[in-house]
């Protein structure tokens, strides 16, 4: 759709490597799938189908089916991978995968102890045959990771095999990257994004400020995950300049400035 407002940032196109939306699906009705395809399914790059949603859900295939129609990658929450891992069921896993007809999964290690190396070989044997997403960083707070232990992981990972590697934030966006404010750690993704390539990570963003905050920092395209989807449409506006978050972000400086100046006056006067 062509857009009638100059200064707006060009945007990938689906099917794409950056840019990404990644929406969390907490158990969506088939209908409620339908509706975000039709409100805003151009703008879906990947469904998450949140931790182990995908066991007690309906009419499952028929909900996969009609994103991968549209071009959405589906997979099973990083959660779901842990608790057969921990059942020592890992062929199940895959077996499972298989029959929903899926080409694409997560791999973590959020919520087990799992050796990286180990964490690693389980990526590349999966990469064989699947797109794989890998997730890096703990669930549970107060648990820090330096930022260069960090890039170590996100490297060997992608090394791996995974298509993208996941920072980790729950759909709280209170850990891992982010602190219990909910602020991002800034150090830490700016030692990350010195190492990693931007194109390589997927931010889990769930809340509007931490959107606004990596368009920010990285620009529209940047690739951000476990957005609800309601937000699918808000957030591209993000990406575009669209809304008050960002909306100096891709005016001429002289504009922008111009603009603040004129509100400035305007507070004084109130």
């Amino acid at each position: 759709m062509s857009i009638p407002l100059s200064h707006i940032p060009a945007r990938s196109s689906k099917p794409r490597e950056e840019g990404l939306t990644m929406v969390m699906d907490k158990g969506m009705s088939l209908r409620q799938a339908e509706d975000l395809i039709e409100t805003s399914g151009h703008l879906v790059d990947v469904v998450k189908l949140g931790f182990g949603t995908s066991l007690v859900s309906r009419n499952l295939k028929e909900k996969i089916a009609i994103y991968r129609r549209n071009e959405i990658r589906v997979y099973l929450g990083g959660t779901l991978f842990e608790a057969f891992l921990a059942r020592g069921q890992f062929k199940a896993y895959r077996k499972f995968v298989d029959e929903l007809g899926l080409d694409t999964c997560e791999v973590s290690d959020g919520s087990i102890n799992l050796s990286h190396t180990e964490k690693c070989k389980y990526i590349n044997t999966l990469a064989r045959d699947l797109t794989v997403l890998s997730e890096v960083g703990s669930k549970e707070s107060g648990i820090l990771i330096s930022p260069a232990k960090w890039v170590n992981m996100m490297r060997a990972e992608l090394d791996a095999g995974s298509w993208k590697v996941i920072a980790e934030a729950r759909e709280s966006g209170t850990v891992g990257i982010y602190r219990p404010s909910g602020h991002a750690h800034t150090t830490l993704v700016n030692r990350i994004i010195a190492k990693v390539p931007a194109k390589d990570i997927m931010w889990e963003a769930p809340i509007k400020s931490q959107q606004a905050w990596f368009i920010k920092q990285l620009g529209p395209n940047v690739n951000l995950g476990n957005i609800p989807a309601e937000e699918v449409i808000p957030l591209e506006t993000l990406r575009l300049g669209l809304r008050g978050d960002t909306f100096f972000q891709y005016l001429p400086q002289e504009v922008a400035d111009r603009l603040r100046q004129v509100n400035e006056k305007e507070k004084e006067k109130k």
